[in-house]
């Protein structure tokens, strides 16, 4: 039987981080983990506010510390003073991935033409792939549901576990016609 795969699960947030209100990033992005991954996965949460050291040291912790292949952040990635993840996720990378950003960001748009200001991006550091999602938890699932098909790859690529997709849930991947 394959290891338990620690998954990071990181929501930027200055009101969910008061307690203003109920984090729903975070949740978002467990959820579609759970329709998406075959393989053993295990959540490591991190909820933490619009403050560029704070989203830099948990993404770092995650990374190296607790070893998680993928960490997905929600949350911050706007044009708003305060949606710093972005600059947080590319000053911890190695290596920056804008095919994520690229394709999530087309996606998004035919949902909502306000999608062009979303500012998400992926990098890796070491053997961990770290992707930003926007914060609404529809949007969090159809932004994964388009990049996913890379991830397991990647991680592989960079020297992380193999990760197997739900094949039932891949029908979604597929481009329509096939």
């Amino acid at each position: 039987m394959s290891a338990v795969v620690p998954v990071g699960v990181v929501t930027v947030s200055d009101r969910a981080f008061r307690g203003i209100y109920q984090d729903q990033g975070g949740p978002g992005i467990e959820a579609a983990l759970a329709r998406i991954l075959a393989t053993p996965w295990r959540p490591v949460r991190r909820l933490v506010p619009d403050e560029r050291p704070a989203i830099e040291a948990a993404l770092i912790e995650l990374a190296d510390k607790e070893a998680c292949p993928l960490i997905v952040t929600t949350g911050g990635t706007g044009p708003a003073p305060r949606d710093v993840t972005p600059e947080a996720t590319e000053a911890v990378c190695a290596r920056m991935l804008p095919g994520f950003g690229e394709l999530m960001r087309a996606v998004s748009l035919r949902a909502v033409p306000t999608a062009i200001l979303s500012r998400q991006v992926a990098g890796t550091r070491g053997s961990s792939l770290i992707v930003n999602l926007p914060g609404k938890p529809s949007a969090i699932a159809e932004c994964l549901d388009a990049v996913f098909p890379a991830i397991p790859y990647c991680i592989d690529l960079i020297g992380g576990p193999r990760i197997e997709t739900d094949p039932a849930a891949c029908v979604a991947f597929r481009p329509k016609g096939a």
